[in-house]
């Protein structure tokens, strides 16, 4: 009875950690990709069309033992499937991947740690949540949104003195001259865009959170749902990637890293990450997964100052725990 306890409470714990160091791989990956030119419009289109091939019947077979009186195909249902595909897929990949492409990986890692804070905004915009300045919970939830946003600006406009420096003398020289199998860092020309493309990015995935919820309460097979706004949301963004990448040659895609990444990405974030995510909040509750978020910026930071070109700042530091704190 007890290893079955302990079981319990190890086997969710190690596929969530494992889960974000995967999600943090192919970010890196995927900056490399987009560095080395490929279109982050044409990336989004490839890997949710994969995905959602792959998701479809997986999630048919997912709830095959489920029965559920709501039909799916009734318009409020299909009004939210729209929105979710247009704010989780559309908005939120297609401003997430240009942000990537301005910033690094630590970055989108630091402004996904807002989602919580966007969304308990949004709860109180939407009238669904109310301030009231008496209830413990309500202060705690406001002074954690109040210390995450300010660590989300110390993270861009703060860097402060170096603790540990880059491995290269001249991090910025090194970039230019020496080729390399992945991309980490960064030159930071861009980066105060690149945030902005992943705080509206932000706020697209915490409107997204909010239809989600529900929409599972009305239908809850939550990969049958996953499913169709993948499809709907693929849909979307090939229509706006057609009109902004009119270049055909932006389109084709070799044999190379760029396909296997699409393979690995459409794989892992539509079918292998949704499927952990649902049975881990099935075990352990609705707020689980969130809790393991800031795992994110762990193996951003050990990933970013083991393996590549990245120094560690006093004042990045100071952010991390900052927003982990807030968590909390």
């Amino acid at each position: 009875m007890e290893v079955k306890v302990r079981r319990d409470e190890l086997v969710p714990f190690v596929a969530m950690a494992i889960m974000e160091a995967c999600t943090i791989a192919l970010t890196i990956m995927a900056k490399t990709a987009l560095t080395g030119g490929m279109s982050p419009f044409v990336f989004v289109v490839y890997t949710n069309a994969f995905g959602s091939i792959l998701l479809l019947p997986f999630s048919f077979l997912f709830h095959r033992n489920e029965r559920t009186e709501q039909s799916i195909f009734s318009w409020p249902l299909l009004v939210r499937v729209f929105f979710l595909g247009f704010t989780g897929i559309f908005m939120f990949q297609n401003l997430a991947f240009v942000g990537l492409r301005f910033s690094s990986p630590i970055v989108v890692c630091a402004m996904g740690l807002q989602i919580p804070s966007f969304s308990f905004l949004l709860s109180i915009i939407l009238g669904r949540s109310k301030l009231d300045w008496r209830n413990t919970s309500t202060r705690a939830k406001l002074m954690g949104t109040i210390v995450s946003l300010s660590g989300a600006f110390v993270e861009e406009l703060y860097k402060g003195p170096f603790i540990r420096p880059a491995s290269s003398a001249s991090p910025n020289r090194f970039l230019k001259s020496v080729p390399k199998l992945l991309v980490y860092y960064n030159l930071p020309d861009n980066w105060f865009l690149g945030c902005i493309f992943l705080a509206v990015a932000v706020f697209s995935v915490s409107l997204f959170n909010v239809v989600q919820t529900g929409t599972v309460k009305k239908y809850p097979h939550v990969m049958k749902v996953a499913s169709f706004y993948s499809i709907v949301g693929t849909i979307q963004c090939l229509l706006f990637s057609l009109f902004m990448e009119r270049d055909l040659s932006a389109w084709k895609i070799q044999p190379n890293f760029d396909l296997y990444l699409i393979i690995a990405t459409g794989t892992f974030g539509s079918v292998i990450r949704t499927s952990v995510h649902v049975k881990c909040t099935q075990m352990k509750g609705p707020y689980y997964v969130p809790l393991f978020k800031p795992f994110g910026i762990f193996w951003a930071t050990l990933f970013g100052t083991s393996f590549f070109v990245n120094s560690l700042h006093y004042g990045r530091s100071v952010n991390k725990f900052i927003n982990q704190y807030s968590k909390y």
